[in-house]
């Protein structure tokens, strides 16, 4: 089956300008005493709230992923394949590089804090190299629903994110009026997951053109109703200091943002696909979709890099917020840039064997899991270890977080226990076809 380039665009745009919006908020500030300070921006210069309409389109990667994911789970199951080994292929994909990336960053926790380096220096530092994982558990979550998301989606259509979207609203508005806070991770699920379904939607041909025009059109008025009238802000990033936010948890707020991007992407898709048909775009847009995993998650080093420089009293200074220094916000980002290539570079040869590892790893098509339960259990160490590091670093207190690293390398080993090989015939006689898997 051809790729839709379209669709590796949108996961490489969304991944990059994650990349872009995290560089572009972190300031690093030398202070008198000769230490690092790190300034909040979207906190101590409010108008910069605004800019994060631009950089949060997260909503396009699960948009994207459902698109994937939806296409991939229908090929399985017209070739007789199972949940547990498709689902355990998938995982490893976003759970090896993970576990190379926590492996290296937890060894450097461990040997700081035998070193004696400042606890609160080791915290903000093991957060910094966290902060991007929320994305992990979540799409984990997503991957493990989606055949039975599939299956409500091939029975009742739109009325499936419809009906997650008004349970969405019904629960972030419980929430901001004081329910208890229990029920907020339940949007986590809702809202991203109303993005992974109109993926399956997109991708069987039901959002037509005036339906996507009305989605981008009604979910922009939403936005600005409920930032406007309503009690929620408008950054689509979590600021200190704000008792409602639009991410932790995902508000309605964030809910008619997904709805207003997934409008405007579909509406884009004719002009983008014929802009993304020359050669040279092509390779750029593989290079960025097969490092994706690698930028999302070493993207916050060159930052950590770049603070030696100002620890050094290198970097040039400018008073915070002041024009210079938003003048010097784009050599910033083009020192970033270069520093980051240079780790790319450095992590190809891991990038690779882990790509060959995960081909090895990865359960045939046609196999099936002997203990589909050590599977779930695995996913479930997982998803609740990431979950943990996102919230509180990967060196909470500026100790080694020793109980969450035992749980992700325990979940990781149990995903990756192997396959058994499908045996015999399918039950009409004939021989089981082989299944192409899009990423």
């Amino acid at each position: 089956m051809e790729r839709d380039r379209y669709v590796d665009f949108l996961r490489a745009l969304a991944i990059c300008m994650v990349v872009l919006g995290h560089w572009l908020i972190t300031a690093l500030v030398r202070e008198p005493g000769g230490g690092i300070a790190a300034p909040e921006l979207l906190a101590e210069i409010p108008w910069t709230q605004w800019l994060t309409l631009g950089f949060q389109i997260m909503p396009l990667f699960f948009l994207a992923g459902g698109h994937a994911a939806g296409g991939s789970w229908a090929r399985t199951r017209a070739a007789g394949g199972t949940a547990a080994p498709w689902l355990a292929r998938r995982a490893l994909r976003l759970l090896l590089p993970a576990a190379a990336y926590c492996g290296l960053v937890l060894l450097a926790v461990g040997i700081c804090s035998a070193a004696g380096v400042d606890r609160s220096t080791l915290r903000l530092a093991g957060w910094a190299m966290a902060m991007q994982f929320w994305f992990l558990p979540v799409y984990l979550l997503l991957s493990a629903l989606t055949p039975v998301l599939h299956a409500a989606h091939r029975r009742w259509g739109l009325r499936v994110p419809a009906a997650m979207g008004a349970v969405a609203v019904a629960a972030g508005t419980l929430v901001t009026a004081g329910a208890p806070a229990s029920l907020g991770p339940v949007n986590y699920v809702l809202v991203w997951g109303v993005a992974y379904q109109l993926g399956f939607c997109w991708r069987d041909g039901q959002l037509t053109r005036p339906l996507a025009a009305a989605m981008a059109g009604g979910g922009a008025l939403a936005f600005a109703a409920l930032i406007t009238l309503g009690p929620y802000p408008v950054s689509l990033i979590r600021v200190t200091g704000e008792t409602v936010g639009n991410t932790d948890p995902p508000s309605p707020a964030m809910l008619a943002w997904v709805v207003a991007q997934a409008g405007g992407c579909l509406l884009a898709a004719p002009a983008a696909r014929r802009a993304l048909r020359g050669v040279r775009v092509g390779r750029a847009v593989a290079f960025l979709g097969g490092a994706s995993m690698t930028l999302y998650l070493w993207h916050m080093l060159p930052v950590l890099l770049a603070a030696v420089f100002y620890l050094a009293g290198l970097a040039p200074g400018a008073p915070f917020g002041s024009a210079a220094w938003w003048a010097l916000r784009v050599p910033w980002l083009l020192v970033l840039a270069v520093l980051l290539g240079g780790v790319l570079a450095v992590l190809r040869p891991l990038e690779r064997a882990l790509a060959r590892l995960s081909g090895a790893l990865a359960p045939p098509p046609g196999a099936r899991r002997d203990h589909p339960v050590l599977l779930w259990a695995g996913l479930a160490c997982c998803v609740t270890a990431l979950a943990h590091w996102s919230v509180y670093g990967l060196a909470p207190d500026g100790r080694f977080p020793t109980l969450p690293a035992l749980a992700f390398a325990v979940g990781t080993a149990l995903v990756t226990l192997p396959h058994r090989p499908a045996t015999g015939t399918p039950r009409d006689g004939g021989t089981a076809a082989p299944v192409r898997e899009a990423a």
